[in-house]
């Protein structure tokens, strides 16, 4: 009986006085509760549905806030009531809109068109360049040493090119798809937006006094530098991108090249998606001047690198710095990933996403840290 009773003692400081084994028990308990919320999904449905409903006017009026918030509290600086600042920020904001309605709008919407109208034009003329450089006798010579059949390689070009095309039509009508929703969701961002300039600073104080007050200092920090990582990435970012599409469509007109609007308003939406946007940019660039001359291909590359040069050199440099402090490889990484997962949201939220992540578990990992005593330097070192 006294050697059971011993046995009993020594599991008991076994398992709870080593902490290797503690916190492994903590895995397993985190392992079934994730294992057991997936079997219960279907309950949290209705959260879904209103977080789905709901999340795009609070993204759209998040980012309008961390772009307005800081002229409000300058002008408040200046002894200007923040309800007044914020009305003359809408009523500049209105006028803007309607500038671009009256002048803007007008020129997309006719180069839009025509680019459109072309796309089968554009088509045919690349198949028809394909099979002249295939035909080539250089190009034939090439294949027939390395046993490649020249008409299966066009068939194989031409159905591959299609598909493209195909695939970019569909992705084309879900974008059409997430803009009308976006245009409803407009509707409700005036009104939060408004309210959220006014009394945004109340509402970090409103969160922590649901907390212990034992957390708040250190919620308070977390939630100070996540702020930080979103208003730096969302307003930076934004710069950059219209400061790239500002100098491509500079550089298309001078070089001449067909439709440099809409393609520099192309590669100003996509550049927000760092790294990967870019590349998706400059295809429809690379397919106009391709089709246009070999000349014009040339000076669009030297145009689009040019610009490209300008943009990692000195733009991003100065405006984003090294806020976000992530390697691009890891963003890279990060936006595929965020894209099989939510699609385009998925590709614009990723690298906030990942930055405001990024310092929960670093703050959580710290915290571990100090609890646990796992990572304690030894005495004897």
């Amino acid at each position: 009986m006294r050697t059971t009773g011993l046995w009993s003692e020594r599991f008991k400081l076994l398992l709870f006085n080593n902490k290797f084994i503690s916190f492994l028990f903590i895995l397993l308990l985190v392992g079934l509760n994730i294992f057991v919320l997936t079997k219960i999904k279907f309950i949290f449905t209705p959260l879904l549905i209103l977080l789905k409903t709901v999340l795009l006017p609070l993204i759209l009026t998040g980012v309008l806030y961390y772009l307005l918030n800081p002229i409000v509290d300058f002008l408040e600086a200046r002894k200007v009531r923040r309800a007044y600042s914020i009305l003359v920020l809408y009523i500049v904001i209105l006028g803007i809109l309607a500038l671009a309605i009256g002048t803007v709008i007008p020129l997309i919407k006719e180069q839009v068109l025509g680019l459109v109208e072309n796309i089968p034009d554009y088509t045919r003329t690349l198949n028809l360049q394909m099979e002249q450089l295939i035909g080539s006798n250089f190009v034939n010579q090439l294949t027939s040493t390395i046993d490649i059949h020249t008409d299966e390689l066009v068939d194989t070009i031409s159905s591959r090119l299609t598909a493209m095309l195909n695939h970019t039509w569909s992705s084309l009508s879900g974008f059409l798809g997430a803009l009308t929703e976006t245009i409803l969701a407009i509707a409700t961002v005036p009104l939060i937006l408004f309210y959220l300039l006014i009394d945004g600073r109340l509402l970090p104080p409103y969160i922590l006094s649901f907390l212990p007050i034992a957390l708040r200092n250190t919620t308070y920090r977390v939630m100070e530098e996540m702020s930080h990582q979103i208003s730096s990435y969302i307003r930076g970012q934004i710069i950059v991108s219209f400061c790239i599409g500002f100098l491509l469509f500079i550089g298309y007109n001078v070089i001449g090249l067909d439709y440099s609007l809409v393609l520099a308003v192309i590669a100003a939406c996509t550049s927000i998606v760092p790294y990967l946007g870019p590349a998706i940019a400059i295809t429809p660039a690379l397919i106009v001047a391709s089709v246009t001359s070999p000349v014009m291909l040339l000076k669009m590359v030297v145009i689009w690198t040019l610009v490209q040069l300008i943009e990692g050199k000195f733009i991003s440099p100065q405006i984003m710095g090294k806020s976000l402090h992530i390697h691009p490889v890891t963003i890279i990484f990060v936006i595929l990933t965020a894209g099989n997962l939510f699609g385009l949201v998925g590709i614009i939220l990723a690298v906030p996403g990942y930055a405001v992540l990024k310092v929960v578990v670093s703050h959580l990992f710290q915290w571990f840290k100090k609890r646990s005593g796992l990572y304690e330097i030894s005495p004897d070192r």
